[in-house]
C-alpha cells in the first residue's frame, strides 16, 4: 500500500509540474490541458495535483513498510 500511496503521489507529482510548465511557457506536454472540462482552469488544477502529491507522500510515510 505504501509504494502504490508513493507511486500515485509522483504521478501526481508530475503531471502537476507539467500542468504549470504547459500554463507558463505553453510547451505542450501533461495531462492537465487535455481534459476538456479543466479549460480555464489549468494552473488551479495543476496546484491541487501538487498539493494531492504531498498528501500522497504524507500518507505513504505514516504507512509502516513493513
Amino acid at each position: 500500500m505504501k509504494q502504490l500511496l508513493e507511486v500515485l503521489g509522483f504521478i501526481a507529482l508530475v503531471q502537476g509540474v507539467a500542468g504549470l510548465v504547459h500554463e507558463f511557457t505553453d510547451w505542450k506536454w501533461g495531462l492537465v490541458q487535455r481534459v476538456g472540462f479543466l479549460d480555464g482552469f489549468g494552473i488551479y488544477a495543476s496546484v491541487a495535483l501538487l498539493v494531492l502529491a504531498f498528501a500522497l507522500f504524507a500518507a505513504a510515510e505514516s504507512r509502516k513498510s513493513g
